[in-house]
């Protein structure tokens, strides 16, 4: 029987298998500067992806699938292709922010076309260079690698529709996972409005994470979402953010917790905020 991969590798697997064994490095890291500071230190042997041009189609108007809609399985298979990627590769991917910047979308998108070996570095770029992982500067090359196989989507999504229908829904749970403050309405940094939607309930994809910012461990996440979910079927839940990025953070922490991953939303807050629909706000 074939042993499944874990959804996490911790720093010291991955500094074995870097030494041993043929893998694929992803540097995911998103943010103003993010390719800059990736030319001056990366993972040796990381390549670099970029959130918003590669694993995003970005639209003129925000109120249409919000701030990182998914791009077309054709795009992203173009994208894999140009990463030396193909299916049978092992594909390990970090950031600099615990998993929550791009690197959980970017695994997200990977099991979202049926790619088996892929992992998320567990604790991000700091933690391996805190294990003498050794740095590099500058551009590295991916090898020249036929199109990569997709034909659709394999994992769940829910349009905004889809939503509305769940906030009216007593046998469906929308998940918020945007910090508290955005959450209840308090702050928004990165929309147009502040609040959230209509019955979503708040578990903030830090809470996925110890006081060290590694992911908990498999059983305290299967306890946490098992305790948030109860009974509600996994058809039934709705995971969502901002603009469809940190929540697969959350879709990660729920795989690893060995549970089936819910639904994404991936028009998240940035595109419910913009049509016009009913807002909710917290004191």
């Amino acid at each position: 029987m074939k042993q499944q991969l874990l959804h996490l590798i911790t720093t010291t697997k991955l500094l074995t298998l870097h030494q041993t064994s043929s893998i694929i490095l992803i540097d995911a890291s998103n943010g103003k500067n993010a390719y800059d500071n990736y030319l001056d230190s990366h993972l040796q042997g990381a390549l670099f992806v970029d959130l918003n041009t590669q694993l995003a189609d970005i639209k003129e108007d925000v109120a249409v699938g919000g701030r990182h809609p998914l791009p077309t399985v054709e795009q992203f298979s173009k994208v894999l292709s140009d990463l030396g990627i193909i299916p049978e590769s092992h594909v390990v991917v970090y950031d600099d922010k615990n998993g929550a910047n791009a690197s959980a979308r970017f695994w997200w998108m990977m099991k979202a076309v049926g790619h088996e070996k892929v992992q998320v570095l567990n604790g991000g770029k700091s933690t391996a260079e805190a294990v003498g992982f050794p740095l590099a500067k500058g551009i590295e090359k991916a090898e020249k690698v036929g199109l990569y196989p997709v034909t659709n989507w394999q994992l769940s999504q829910v349009s905004m529709d889809e939503v509305e229908k769940a906030t009216t829904n007593p046998d469906a749970i929308i998940i918020d996972v945007r910090e508290t403050a955005r959450y209840k309405g308090h702050v928004e940094p990165l929309d147009l409005i502040a609040g959230h939607i209509p019955n979503a309930v708040n578990v903030p994809f830090s809470s996925n994470l110890d006081e060290n910012g590694l992911f908990l461990s498999p059983s305290l996440l299967k306890e946490k979402y098992e305790t948030v979910f109860q009974d509600i079927p996994v058809e039934n839940q709705i995971v969502h953010c901002g603009s469809g990025v940190t929540a697969c953070h959350t879709l990660l922490a729920i795989a690893s917790a060995g549970l089936d991953i819910p639904k994404l939303y991936v028009g998240s807050w940035s595109e419910w905020s913009r049509n016009g629909k009913e807002i909710v706000t917290e004191e």
